[in-house]
């Protein structure tokens, strides 16, 4: 690769900020781009992307959801001079009834990964299963704080993969030879039930958490009563069906095709959790 830059679309999220900071290590000139990043872009302000791909050979895109946007800003990157595209997508887009077909989630990853395999140039699609982050960073964090995780996920089970373990695929993707072409599906090495998951952050945290499984209609009308209106929570509701359904708990092989080694042990996420704080003893 030569010294132009690396552009991290969403440089500032949960992967894209992990991405950045792996790809700084190796001294590969990057720059991040979003709202609030070194170069201001917005994906529904076309008038930004000019200039944040200027001067830019290789990028890491991690895509608005709800949008069909990833397919003009793959065309424009190309036209200005990007020769290499990883795509952030998700588990499940190949997957007949994952969810349902008119889901708008759903159709930016489909269109995204056939936007970046027609391109025309080097792709690598990554698609990770739940991440573990999600309960330090996102989806389940207030509920470990507040000591309950109140899902409509029944004993479904998930095979977590940890963030840092995206990231560096993505980043091998970005600098090295040998992953053009390739579709990476991520996963941790074992699936975790959302009750198994509770117990472990209690046993290493010193946290009450506890897991109580819910009728999809009560967890749709809990999380209305927080405050999201009906549709977003009936799509929050959606996401979580799939892991209800066993369609979250298989393991995947992409971590080591990719890196020649196994992902990191949901178990191990945890207790590097703990250690840096994310869960204070009760």
């Amino acid at each position: 690769m030569s010294e132009k830059n690396t552009l991290v679309v969403g440089g500032t999220g949960t992967t894209g900020r992990r991405v950045v900071t792996a790809l700084r290590a190796r001294g590969v000139p990057v720059v991040t781009a979003s709202r609030s990043g070194e170069r201001r872009f917005d994906w529904q302000d076309r008038g930004t992307w000019d200039a944040a791909l200027a001067g830019v050979e290789a990028m890491y895109v991690v895509p608005l959801d709800g949008a069909l946007l990833t397919r003009p800003f793959v065309a424009r990157a190309v036209a200005l001079g990007v020769r290499r595209v990883v795509l952030l997508s998700a588990r499940g887009v190949d997957v007949p009834d994952y969810g349902p077909a008119d889901n708008v989630i759903g159709q930016t990853h489909v269109d995204g990964e056939d936007a970046v395999r027609t391109s025309g140039v080097d792709w690598t699609i990554l698609r990770p299963g739940w991440f573990a982050q999600n309960f330090t960073e996102g989806f389940f964090r207030d509920a470990v704080a507040a000591g309950e995780l109140r899902l409509s996920a029944g004993d479904g089970a998930a095979s977590f993969v940890d963030a840092e373990d995206i990231a560096a695929v993505a980043v091998a993707a970005l600098t090295e030879d040998g992953h053009a072409g390739q579709t990476y599906e991520l996963s941790g090495p074992r699936a975790v039930t959302l009750a198994e998951a509770a117990a472990e952050i209690s046993a290493a945290s010193g946290r009450r958490v506890r897991y109580v499984p819910l009728a999809e209609g009560d967890y749709i009308a809990e999380l209305v009563a927080a405050g999201l209106p009906e549709p977003d929570a009936a799509d929050f509701a959606e996401v979580v069906r799939a892991l209800r359904r066993g369609l979250d708990a298989h393991l995947s092989d992409g971590v080591c095709r990719a890196l020649g080694r196994p992902p990191r042990d949901f178990g191990e996420f945890v207790k590097s959790a703990t250690a840096a704080g994310a869960w204070p003893v009760n």
